[in-house]
């Protein structure tokens, strides 16, 4: 019996989770390119704003595998991986196809048209997870169709395409927020540290790249926290806490971060002026901002201790992705209204 793995378009998105949270103000993406066999050569997603889109890391390593060619790897800018791969692809592209959860941009902004590299490499067929609901970057797809390239829909891959880009979508109209919290497996959320080096890490990825991040007053006073993104030498964010007491020892590590500005107030209403806004917090603020909260991230790690826990009997969570983090498992959901 032969066993089937993933589709190339569930590895893209699969793929693409592993940066969620970390692209502000671009979307995840995910790219797969696969032979004329239907063997996916390789793998690339976006990881950064103004860094190369997912397309471009994929045939980036895909040409070095195809022509044995690893100095391509050596470059890191888009404009200079798109110039090399115009002049150099020698029609390896021709019998490939793409699949990408996003359509490929069209416009030449922080970096050029994925579309218009596509076109230029001959590529005849992409299946797309979503259409870009970005009208500055939407029209890729008319490029590609116009080329003579068979543009696909993965209408089967529409909902995990869609909750993918769901972070994307809403800050184009309203704040992001996302809730984060870190537990043992028996449920407790305090005792000190909980979860992985790695899990931190991406926490503190995340920080880099949000507006705003909102604590309650309580866990001020308790953990002292910095919360800072000093674990991936990043940019210092606003805090706004959470408390109907004003008073706070001012040698608690966050009050002394340079470049910050920190809100003590009784509302949310603050959160309405910011754009990506990360919430970490415990029982008590998770019932506060469950009307304003988009996505919720759990860390669970593979350890118990610790005697404070979520009491939330009546909520029903969706999960939207799950991996691992260092040896923790990572759950991105949203909540079951």
């Amino acid at each position: 019996m032969l066993l089937h793995g993933p589709s190339p378009m569930q590895v893209a998105i699969d793929s693409a989770w592993e940066f969620q949270g970390l692209t502000f103000p671009n979307p995840a993406v995910g790219c797969s390119v696969v032979d004329v066999h239907g063997k996916i050569i390789s793998v690339g997603v976006h990881e950064k704003a103004g860094e190369p889109h997912a397309e471009v890391n994929a045939l980036q390593m895909a040409f070095a595998l195809l022509k044995d060619d690893s100095s391509i790897l050596l470059l890191s800018d888009s404009v200079t991986i798109h110039d090399y791969l115009i002049h150099k692809h020698d029609n390896i592209f021709t019998d490939c196809t793409l699949y990408v959860t996003l359509e490929p941009c069209a416009h030449h902004g922080k970096t050029p048209s994925c579309a218009l590299l596509i076109k230029e490499l001959g590529i005849k067929k992409v299946v797309v997870g979503h259409k870009d609901p970005n009208a500055d970057a939407a029209g890729g797809i008319s490029i590609l169709e116009e080329s003579g390239c068979e543009v696909e829909i993965a209408e089967e891959c529409e909902l995990r395409a869609n909750d993918l880009l769901k972070p994307f979508i809403t800050w184009q109209k309203k704040p992001y927020v996302t809730f984060k919290w870190a537990q043992r497996l028996d449920g407790t959320i305090d005792g000190g540290t909980i979860s992985s080096q790695l899990s931190r890490i991406n926490v503190h990825a995340m920080r880099d790249v949000s507006d705003l991040i909102v604590i309650g007053g309580e866990t001020v006073r308790s953990d002292r926290p910095t919360l800072d993104a000093r674990l991936v030498d990043g940019k210092v964010c606003d805090v706004l806490i959470y408390s109907r007491q004003t008073e706070f020892d001012k040698t608690i590590p966050l009050f002394d971060v340079e470049g910050r500005n920190v809100y003590i107030a009784s509302s949310l209403e603050r959160i309405k002026n910011y754009k990506n806004i990360l919430i970490e917090g415990g029982p008590a603020m998770f019932e506060a901002t469950k009307n304003i909260v988009d996505s919720y991230l759990c860390f669970v790690a593979p350890k118990s201790g610790g005697t404070i826990r979520f009491t939330n009997e009546k909520d029903d969570f969706r999960i939207l992705h799950s991996q691992t983090s260092g040896g923790d498992v990572m759950m991105w959901m949203e909540l079951q209204k």
